[in-house]
Order: structure tokens, then sequence, then C-alpha cells
């Protein structure tokens, strides 16, 4: 078995977790392609050596049965970035903070990596948006896994968002930005906006506005066979689009539709794992606080 391995450069805190990760790895006697970046990271704290052999990768040339994310969520989505539609499924190795992607434990690797050997995983297909623009060069990366948004620049006056679904108009919001989210980023950026919790294998997509000048505007769920064209109006002339967070500006001329992308991402979870139990984590579901 083939493994391609990335991960987030990391603090001295994290050394043992890293070293525990990555001696589970070698236990397991798999081949390694290393990211060249993270071989970087792992020899500045002498981490390199752990395992016993290794390929390096320098960019997105290259081909495994399974790519590993060592880090917290926004280290996998630009892990699904660099796999784009190889269809190689990935596995996040949580060592950030609240992690829904990354939702495996450190201390889970051996177990893992015995499960990956094995083919004792569970694959989920999570969809992707696809971000279109007839009139503008867009990024030659175009998809999100999380969510699209459209936002103000700094503190210039909130946009004037004219939305139409399928064609057909659907509103005008007038607010600081507009998220549109796949089911799986509805637990991102979307939450933090009052946003629905949506499960990965909900074929929806969620719009999601970010502080509407209206106590009317609300956020809808559609399906993902929507297609969403956008047309922003700025008094600065300009906006921001942002997918996965990775943000660039955009005149305000541009024309910009989103579809449901033609490939999916496939998520590696154990079997005795379930999104109802990482819901229950990461939310403190059932916990009295008071307590605590």
């Amino acid at each position: 078995m083939k493994i391609v391995l990335f991960g987030k450069p990391f603090q001295a805190e994290k050394q043992d977790q890293i070293r525990f990760i990555l001696e589970e790895i070698a236990r397991a006697k798999v081949e390694v392609l290393l990211c060249s970046q993270y071989h970087a990271c792992l020899k500045q704290w002498d981490l390199h050596t752990i395992l016993p052999a290794f390929s390096l990768t320098e960019d997105n040339d290259f081909n495994a049965d399974y790519a590993l994310s060592i880090g917290g969520d926004g280290t996998l989505l630009n892990v699904a970035r660099r796999v784009g539609n190889k269809g190689i499924p990935i596995l996040g190795i949580n060592t950030g903070r609240l992690g829904f992607l990354s939702a495996i434990d450190y201390k889970e690797t051996g177990a893992m990596m015995s499960e990956l050997l094995a083919d004792d995983v569970v694959l989920e297909n999570h969809s992707q948006l696809c971000l279109q623009s007839p009139n503008f060069k867009l990024p030659d990366y175009p998809y999100a896994l999380n969510e699209i948004a459209v936002l103000k620049r700094d503190i210039s006056a909130m946009l004037h968002i004219h939305v139409s679904l399928n064609g057909e108009y659907l509103n005008d919001y007038q607010a600081d930005g507009l998220i549109i989210s796949t089911s799986t980023g509805s637990t991102a950026y979307a939450l933090s906006v009052g946003g629905p919790i949506l499960f990965p294998e909900n074929p929806s997509i969620v719009l999601a506005p970010v502080a509407p000048h209206s106590l009317t505007v609300r956020t809808i769920v559609l399906s993902d066979r929507s297609v969403i064209d956008l047309r922003v109006e700025s008094r600065s002339q300009n906006f921001l689009v942002a997918l996965d967070g990775r943000s660039f500006p955009l005149p305000g001329n541009a024309q910009l539709r989103v579809v449901r992308a033609d490939f999916p991402i496939q998520i590696v979870r154990r079997k005795s794992q379930s999104f109802v139990q990482t819901l229950r984590a990461k939310m403190m579901w059932g916990k009295d606080l008071r307590n605590t």
C-alpha cells in the first residue's frame, strides 16, 4: 500500500503527537510519498528519520492509495485541493482544535493503519462546489469542499448581491457577504452565521447571508443540483471571493455562477466512527458544562 503524506507546520508542543503518528505509520510498513514542504518541517525537529524510507513529491503530480492529512480541517482542505480529481481517498488525523473533517484522533493512528491495510474502512463521497465566470479569469482550481463565500473587502460598505436560482430571480442580499456551502461545510463558516447542520451525505447547498441588513433574510437550503448565479454591486467597485478560505479580489462587473462540481472528494472514516459521534464530541452535546 502506498500513502502520500501531508501535514501542517507545527510548534514544539506538537512534537510528541507527530512522533507518535509517524512511528505508527512506520510500523505499518507502507510505502510513503512525503510532501516536500512537510518534510522540511519534520527535518526542523529531526523527526524525518522516524520513517525508514520515503520519496518526496514537490507538486500535485502524484499517485497513491490514500492521502494522509496531519493537522486540522484547514490542512485537509488544502490536501483536497492537491488531490483534486485523482480519486485518492483522504484520511484526516487531527492535531488541531475542532476537526470535523480531520475527525480521527492522533492516538487512533495505529488502529487506523491496520484498518487501511485490511481495507476495512468506509469511504464517504463529499460533494464540492465549482465557481464559474463567463467574463473573468478564475483560479486554476475553482473548487471548494466547504464553501464559496462572497465577502466585502475590509471596512467597505455592505454588498448588494443579486441572486438567481436555476435562471429565476431569487433575492437581493444586502449584507456583508453570502456563504454558499456544501453539506460538508455546514459545520464550518456557515455554522458561524447561524446556518443549519447537515449530514455530509445530504445532497444540499446552503445559502447563508453574513450580517444581512434585513431581518427577513434567512438561510435557505437548496438542492445540490441548483445553478446559482450571482451579480455583486459594491461601492468600492470590487469584492472578495473565498474558496475554502483561499480568497482573491474580483471587480464589480464579474458575473459568477456556482454549481456542484463534477467530482467529489473521498474522505476515509473508521467503521466504528459516525457523524453523530463526531457531532456529540465536537459540539459537546449531552455535557453539562456547569459541572466543569
